[in-house]
Protein backbone atom coordinates (compact mmCIF):
# COMPACT_ATOMS: atom_id res chain seq x y z
CA UNK A 1 0.00 0.00 0.00
CA UNK A 2 1.02 3.86 -0.60
CA UNK A 3 0.34 4.47 3.09
CA UNK A 4 -0.46 2.98 6.48
CA UNK A 5 -3.09 2.50 8.30
CA UNK A 6 -2.37 2.38 12.31
CA UNK A 7 -3.92 2.05 15.52
CA UNK A 8 -2.85 2.30 19.23
CA UNK A 9 -2.66 -1.17 21.76
CA UNK A 10 -5.69 0.02 22.90
CA UNK A 11 -7.89 -0.60 20.17
CA UNK A 12 -7.94 -3.90 21.70
CA UNK A 13 -7.59 -6.63 18.81
CA UNK A 14 -4.93 -9.32 18.79
CA UNK A 15 -1.55 -9.57 17.11
CA UNK A 16 -2.63 -11.86 14.65
CA UNK A 17 -6.04 -9.60 13.86
CA UNK A 18 -3.52 -6.27 13.47
CA UNK A 19 -1.34 -8.11 10.90
CA UNK A 20 -3.85 -10.15 9.29
CA UNK A 21 -5.44 -6.71 8.23
CA UNK A 22 -2.32 -4.73 7.58
CA UNK A 23 -2.91 -2.50 10.18
CA UNK A 24 0.17 -1.17 12.15
CA UNK A 25 0.14 -0.44 16.29
CA UNK A 26 1.93 1.60 18.89
CA UNK A 27 1.89 0.42 22.39
CA UNK A 28 0.76 2.24 25.61
CA UNK A 29 2.75 1.34 28.67
CA UNK A 30 1.64 -0.05 32.26
CA UNK A 31 3.46 -0.05 35.31
CA UNK A 32 2.35 -3.14 37.85
CA UNK A 33 3.69 -3.13 41.35
CA UNK A 34 6.41 -0.61 40.00
CA UNK A 35 7.91 -3.30 37.21
CA UNK A 36 7.44 -1.65 33.53
CA UNK A 37 5.39 -3.65 30.91
CA UNK A 38 4.57 -3.25 27.44
CA UNK A 39 0.81 -2.71 26.64
CA UNK A 40 1.77 -5.24 23.39
CA UNK A 41 -1.66 -7.39 23.27
CA UNK A 42 -0.44 -9.96 25.38
CA UNK A 43 3.37 -10.32 24.92
CA UNK A 44 4.74 -8.97 27.65
CA UNK A 45 2.30 -9.90 30.17
CA UNK A 46 -0.63 -12.47 28.95
CA UNK A 47 -4.02 -10.70 30.54
CA UNK A 48 -5.04 -14.04 32.59
CA UNK A 49 -1.49 -13.08 34.74
CA UNK A 50 -2.45 -9.35 34.78
CA UNK A 51 -6.19 -9.53 35.64
CA UNK A 52 -4.65 -12.21 38.25
CA UNK A 53 -2.19 -9.79 39.65
CA UNK A 54 -4.96 -7.20 40.20
CA UNK A 55 -6.66 -9.47 41.79
CA UNK A 56 -4.00 -10.25 44.45
CA UNK A 57 -3.96 -6.54 45.21
CA UNK A 58 -1.17 -5.27 42.75
CA UNK A 59 -0.98 -1.70 42.05
CA UNK A 60 -1.23 -0.87 38.28
CA UNK A 61 -0.19 3.05 36.62
CA UNK A 62 -0.66 3.44 32.83
CA UNK A 63 1.06 5.86 30.78
CA UNK A 64 -0.01 6.93 26.80
CA UNK A 65 2.25 7.21 24.02
CA UNK A 66 4.15 10.07 24.70
CA UNK A 67 5.21 12.70 21.45
CA UNK A 68 8.83 11.33 20.70
CA UNK A 69 7.42 7.29 20.84
CA UNK A 70 4.87 8.61 18.38
CA UNK A 71 7.61 10.71 16.41
CA UNK A 72 9.78 7.27 16.07
CA UNK A 73 6.58 5.13 15.07
CA UNK A 74 5.60 7.57 12.97
CA UNK A 75 9.09 8.46 11.15
CA UNK A 76 9.80 4.56 10.74
CA UNK A 77 6.88 4.57 7.79
CA UNK A 78 8.13 8.11 6.49
CA UNK A 79 11.55 7.11 5.68
CA UNK A 80 10.03 4.51 3.53
CA UNK A 81 8.30 6.99 1.79
CA UNK A 82 5.11 5.91 3.40
CA UNK A 83 1.93 8.51 4.01
CA UNK A 84 0.17 7.14 7.37
CA UNK A 85 -3.50 8.00 8.69
CA UNK A 86 -3.23 7.31 12.47
CA UNK A 87 -6.20 7.15 14.96
CA UNK A 88 -5.84 7.19 18.55
CA UNK A 89 -7.69 6.26 21.31
CA UNK A 90 -10.60 8.35 22.57
CA UNK A 91 -9.05 12.25 23.25
CA UNK A 92 -12.40 11.85 26.16
CA UNK A 93 -10.28 9.30 28.41
CA UNK A 94 -6.97 9.98 26.79
CA UNK A 95 -4.32 12.84 26.03
CA UNK A 96 -2.96 10.43 23.23
CA UNK A 97 -4.38 12.28 20.53
CA UNK A 98 -2.78 15.51 21.79
CA UNK A 99 0.58 13.70 21.86
CA UNK A 100 -0.12 12.16 18.51
CA UNK A 101 -1.01 16.16 16.47
CA UNK A 102 2.37 17.40 18.04
CA UNK A 103 4.07 14.88 16.65
CA UNK A 104 2.30 14.95 13.17
CA UNK A 105 3.36 18.78 13.12
CA UNK A 106 6.38 18.93 13.62
CA UNK A 107 7.21 15.49 11.13
CA UNK A 108 4.98 17.55 8.61
CA UNK A 109 7.95 20.06 8.50
CA UNK A 110 10.55 17.66 8.14
CA UNK A 111 8.71 15.66 5.08
CA UNK A 112 6.68 17.89 3.68
CA UNK A 113 5.99 15.63 0.57
CA UNK A 114 4.37 13.16 2.80
CA UNK A 115 0.72 13.26 3.74
CA UNK A 116 0.50 12.84 7.96
CA UNK A 117 -3.01 12.13 9.03
CA UNK A 118 -4.22 12.04 12.59
CA UNK A 119 -7.91 10.85 13.47
CA UNK A 120 -9.18 11.19 16.93
CA UNK A 121 -10.89 8.09 16.99
CA UNK A 122 -13.86 8.97 19.57
CA UNK A 123 -13.58 5.17 20.40
CA UNK A 124 -12.30 2.49 22.78
CA UNK A 125 -11.49 -0.69 23.54
CA UNK A 126 -12.61 -3.47 20.77
CA UNK A 127 -15.00 -0.56 19.25
CA UNK A 128 -11.77 1.01 18.77
CA UNK A 129 -10.81 -1.90 16.84
CA UNK A 130 -14.21 -2.33 14.53
CA UNK A 131 -13.65 0.94 13.50
CA UNK A 132 -10.00 0.06 12.40
CA UNK A 133 -11.41 -3.24 10.92
CA UNK A 134 -13.89 -0.91 8.75
CA UNK A 135 -10.89 1.49 7.93
CA UNK A 136 -8.86 -1.14 6.80
CA UNK A 137 -12.03 -2.83 4.51
CA UNK A 138 -11.62 1.02 2.91
CA UNK A 139 -8.58 1.03 2.21
CA UNK A 140 -8.69 -2.52 0.66
CA UNK A 141 -11.12 -1.05 -1.34
CA UNK A 142 -8.97 1.41 -2.71
CA UNK A 143 -9.73 4.74 -0.93
CA UNK A 144 -7.29 6.95 -0.39
CA UNK A 145 -5.33 8.20 2.54
CA UNK A 146 -7.31 11.10 2.31
CA UNK A 147 -10.52 9.89 1.90
CA UNK A 148 -10.08 7.62 4.33
CA UNK A 149 -8.93 10.11 7.24
CA UNK A 150 -12.04 11.91 6.23
CA UNK A 151 -14.43 8.63 6.36
CA UNK A 152 -13.09 7.90 9.74
CA UNK A 153 -13.96 11.71 11.11
CA UNK A 154 -17.51 11.69 9.44
CA UNK A 155 -18.36 8.41 10.64
CA UNK A 156 -16.68 7.51 14.04
CA UNK A 157 -19.87 8.10 16.17
CA UNK A 158 -21.77 4.88 14.63
CA UNK A 159 -19.72 2.64 16.24
CA UNK A 160 -21.87 2.20 19.46
CA UNK A 161 -19.92 1.05 22.79
CA UNK A 162 -22.79 -0.84 25.27
CA UNK A 163 -20.70 -2.28 28.34
CA UNK A 164 -21.04 -3.42 32.27
CA UNK A 165 -19.33 -4.56 35.08
CA UNK A 166 -20.07 -7.35 37.52
CA UNK A 167 -16.84 -6.59 39.93
CA UNK A 168 -17.36 -2.84 41.06
CA UNK A 169 -13.88 -3.12 42.90
CA UNK A 170 -11.81 -1.30 40.78
CA UNK A 171 -14.21 0.90 40.28
CA UNK A 172 -14.14 1.74 43.43
CA UNK A 173 -10.52 1.96 44.14
CA UNK A 174 -10.26 3.88 40.53
CA UNK A 175 -12.68 6.92 42.46
CA UNK A 176 -15.14 5.91 39.39
CA UNK A 177 -17.49 5.12 42.14
CA UNK A 178 -17.88 6.28 45.38
CA UNK A 179 -16.92 4.28 48.06
CA UNK A 180 -20.68 4.57 49.57
CA UNK A 181 -22.11 3.87 46.08
CA UNK A 182 -19.97 0.65 45.66
CA UNK A 183 -20.71 -0.80 48.80
CA UNK A 184 -24.42 -0.27 48.09
CA UNK A 185 -23.71 -1.61 44.43
CA UNK A 186 -22.07 -4.34 45.95
CA UNK A 187 -24.80 -5.43 48.28
CA UNK A 188 -27.62 -5.05 45.96
CA UNK A 189 -25.51 -6.95 42.97
CA UNK A 190 -25.89 -3.72 40.63
CA UNK A 191 -23.93 -3.91 37.42
CA UNK A 192 -23.82 -0.34 36.17
CA UNK A 193 -24.07 -0.20 32.27
CA UNK A 194 -22.08 2.85 30.85
CA UNK A 195 -21.90 3.77 27.07
CA UNK A 196 -19.41 6.22 25.53
CA UNK A 197 -21.13 9.15 24.14
CA UNK A 198 -20.73 11.54 21.29
CA UNK A 199 -17.57 13.04 22.64
CA UNK A 200 -15.58 9.73 23.39
CA UNK A 201 -16.31 10.10 27.50
CA UNK A 202 -17.65 7.18 29.66
CA UNK A 203 -21.03 7.56 30.79
CA UNK A 204 -23.32 5.37 33.21
CA UNK A 205 -26.56 4.78 31.78
CA UNK A 206 -28.15 2.43 33.81
CA UNK A 207 -27.99 0.44 37.00
CA UNK A 208 -29.06 -3.07 36.23
CA UNK A 209 -29.91 -5.44 39.01
CA UNK A 210 -27.75 -8.90 38.18
CA UNK A 211 -25.62 -10.00 35.73
CA UNK A 212 -28.77 -11.47 34.15
CA UNK A 213 -30.47 -7.78 33.50
CA UNK A 214 -27.32 -7.00 32.37
CA UNK A 215 -26.95 -8.78 29.48
CA UNK A 216 -30.53 -8.25 28.55
CA UNK A 217 -29.94 -4.73 28.46
CA UNK A 218 -26.88 -4.25 26.31
CA UNK A 219 -28.67 -6.45 23.80
CA UNK A 220 -31.72 -3.97 24.00
CA UNK A 221 -29.93 -1.47 23.58
CA UNK A 222 -28.59 -2.78 20.29
CA UNK A 223 -31.88 -4.24 19.23
CA UNK A 224 -33.01 -0.28 19.88
CA UNK A 225 -30.17 1.01 17.80
CA UNK A 226 -28.40 -0.86 15.41
CA UNK A 227 -28.06 -0.36 11.88
CA UNK A 228 -31.27 -1.88 10.22
CA UNK A 229 -32.62 -3.01 13.42
CA UNK A 230 -32.35 -7.16 13.50
CA UNK A 231 -31.36 -7.06 10.20
CA UNK A 232 -28.05 -5.99 10.80
CA UNK A 233 -25.31 -7.66 8.93
CA UNK A 234 -22.10 -6.09 9.94
CA UNK A 235 -19.64 -6.99 12.59
CA UNK A 236 -19.77 -7.27 16.31
CA UNK A 237 -17.65 -7.55 18.35
CA UNK A 238 -17.05 -8.08 22.21
CA UNK A 239 -14.09 -7.50 24.36
CA UNK A 240 -14.46 -8.72 28.01
CA UNK A 241 -11.68 -8.07 31.19
CA UNK A 242 -11.16 -12.07 32.87
CA UNK A 243 -15.03 -12.87 32.65
CA UNK A 244 -15.27 -14.98 28.92
CA UNK A 245 -18.44 -16.74 30.05
CA UNK A 246 -20.26 -13.52 30.76
CA UNK A 247 -18.93 -12.34 27.23
CA UNK A 248 -19.96 -15.91 25.36
CA UNK A 249 -23.60 -15.23 27.16
CA UNK A 250 -23.87 -12.02 25.66
CA UNK A 251 -22.32 -13.23 22.07
CA UNK A 252 -24.85 -16.08 21.52
CA UNK A 253 -27.90 -13.72 22.81
CA UNK A 254 -26.64 -11.42 20.25
CA UNK A 255 -26.36 -13.91 17.68
CA UNK A 256 -30.13 -15.11 18.27
CA UNK A 257 -31.14 -12.22 18.05
CA UNK A 258 -29.38 -10.83 14.90
CA UNK A 259 -29.50 -13.78 12.52
CA UNK A 260 -27.82 -11.75 9.77
CA UNK A 261 -24.50 -10.14 11.62
CA UNK A 262 -21.22 -10.81 9.39
CA UNK A 263 -19.89 -13.47 10.60
CA UNK A 264 -19.97 -14.81 14.63
CA UNK A 265 -19.52 -12.20 16.70
CA UNK A 266 -15.73 -11.73 17.87
CA UNK A 267 -14.43 -11.92 21.19
CA UNK A 268 -11.72 -10.29 22.53
CA UNK A 269 -9.47 -9.44 26.18
CA UNK A 270 -9.70 -5.87 27.28
CA UNK A 271 -6.04 -4.59 27.49
CA UNK A 272 -4.19 -3.91 30.29
CA UNK A 273 -4.35 -0.49 29.62
CA UNK A 274 -7.93 -0.43 30.17
CA UNK A 275 -8.12 -3.14 32.12
CA UNK A 276 -6.41 -1.37 34.63
CA UNK A 277 -8.91 0.31 35.29
CA UNK A 278 -11.89 -1.70 34.91
CA UNK A 279 -9.96 -4.38 36.77
CA UNK A 280 -12.21 -7.80 35.91
CA UNK A 281 -15.24 -8.47 35.45
CA UNK A 282 -16.17 -6.11 32.57
CA UNK A 283 -17.77 -6.67 29.54
CA UNK A 284 -18.39 -4.88 26.39
CA UNK A 285 -20.63 -5.01 23.48
CA UNK A 286 -19.55 -3.05 20.17
CA UNK A 287 -21.53 -2.49 16.49
CA UNK A 288 -22.55 -0.04 13.86
CA UNK A 289 -25.84 1.96 15.08
CA UNK A 290 -27.55 5.34 15.82
CA UNK A 291 -24.72 8.22 16.09
CA UNK A 292 -24.07 8.43 19.45
CA UNK A 293 -25.37 11.28 21.63
CA UNK A 294 -24.62 13.16 24.62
Amino acid sequence: MSYVLSACSTADLTIEHFAKRNIEFVSFHLTLDGVPYVDDLGKSISSADFYRAMVNGAETRTSQVNVEEYMDFFEGFLKQGKDILHLTLSSGISGSYNSAILAMNDLKEKYPEREIYVVDSLCASSGYGLLMDKLADLRDEGMSVGELAAWAEENRKYVNHWFFSTDLTFYIKGGRVSKVSGFFGTVLNICPVLNVNDEGKLIPRIKARGKKKAYQVVLDRMLELADKGRNYDDKVYISNSACYEDAKIVADMVEEAFPLIKGKVEIYDIGTTIGAHTGPGTVALFFWGKEREK
